[in-house]
């Protein structure tokens, strides 16, 4: 499990998080996740895949294969040989072939094919992770569900925004201190600033919209 750096910075105030993500939402007022999906059942199999491999390279590899399977039934009736040679491209695509088939199988024998919509019966499935299954829980079902990823684990602690010593304490923070307005795209509004402004190694500092409110004590400008 991912675990905290060091000196993360203090958890910030609810005024502060209330501006940020005011900022957030003024500049982007509806996020939305990078992975290409058509249904719930779509948005299952592209987020199992994406662990370990890029949204870029997951879209990539399932622009074709949702073409066909695109249902629990299609993916069965498609076969494991045919779907590995779809995503063998990805990293992992084996293991991840197999877990998306026996997904496919306890979605049609336990849920008459349909996606089900509670955390605890999405964790049970196949390389559904407690992540995965936030992801799904949100976009999908619309939930205020916090799927932490990397980059919110990274950027939480270096800006004040979400400090925790693991992801789960992480996934509290978001729920517990930003405003409830701002739950539902919490996740998508922050990996989205980890992505493309708050980066891991050059954090882009002179173009963050919240630069004057992060705790970051090494800002790059």
């Amino acid at each position: 499990m991912t675990s905290s750096p060091a000196k993360p910075a203090k958890q910030m105030s609810y005024p502060v998080l209330k501006e940020i993500f005011t900022r957030f939402r003024d500049l982007e007022p509806e996020p939305k996740g990078e992975l290409d999906h058509t249904n719930a059942y779509t948005l299952v199999v592209a987020v199992a895949l994406s662990a370990q491999a890029t949204d870029v390279g997951v879209n990539k590899a399932t622009k074709e294969l949702f073409k066909v399977a695109d249902a629990p039934q299609k993916m069965l009736d498609l076969g494991i040989e045919a779907l590995t040679d779809h995503i063998k491209t990805i990293g992992l695509y084996r293991q991840k072939a197999k877990n998306v088939m026996k997904t496919a199988q306890i979605l049609v024998d336990d849920y008459g094919g349909e996606v089900p919509s509670s955390r605890a019966a999405l964790v049970s499935l196949p390389g559904v992770g407690r992540k995965t299954a936030n992801v799904v829980l949100n976009m999908w079902f619309k939930q205020p569900a916090q799927a932490v990823d990397t980059h919110i684990f990274r950027i939480g602690h270096r800006t004040g925004i979400c400090p925790g010593k693991d992801v789960d304490a992480v996934e509290r923070a978001i729920e517990d201190n930003i405003p409830a307005e701002f739950q539902h795209h919490a996740h998508h509004w922050l990996i989205l600033h980890g992505r493309y402004v708050c980066k891991a190694r050059k954090p882009m500092c002179s173009n963050c919209l919240i630069r004057d409110l992060c705790l970051f004590e090494d800002k790059n400008l």
